[in-house]
């Protein structure tokens, strides 16, 4: 985890499989899935969000060679590599699905108040 004290960390989205965070003080968005914590800058989050959306599950599920069995997934500018089941991309899709909603939400509401004021 990175060095912001809990009460910087604001969560965007949370499921039984991990929590996306989004940190005050650093600007970064904090991916908690499978045990393993990793910090993006916004555009690298996205980033990562399409490789993750990019996996042929297709091939995956009709595949039967041991190759498919699980997907490799480098995070960008993190030394992280995800090494992830068809169920894990499934729902580490739905999370960062989520955290990208909230993301949309919170830029569309400061919009909407900056138009305002």
């Amino acid at each position: 985890m990175n060095k912001a004290t809990d009460s910087q960390l604001i969560e965007l989205y949370s499921s039984a499989h991990g929590t996306v965070f989004q940190c005050d003080r650093t600007h970064k968005i904090i991916v908690n899935f499978g045990g393993i914590s990793t910090s993006f800058r916004i555009q690298n989050f996205l980033n990562f969000k399409k490789m993750v959306d990019s996996v042929d599950i297709h091939s995956m599920i009709f595949n039967l060679s041991d190759d498919f069995d699980y997907g490799l997934i480098d995070a960008p500018n993190a030394d992280t590599r995800y090494r992830l089941t068809l169920c894990e991309i499934l729902h580490l899709r739905e999370l960062l699905e989520g955290a990208r909603f909230a993301l949309y939400v919170e830029q569309t509401i400061s919009e909407i108040f900056e138009e305002l004021v």
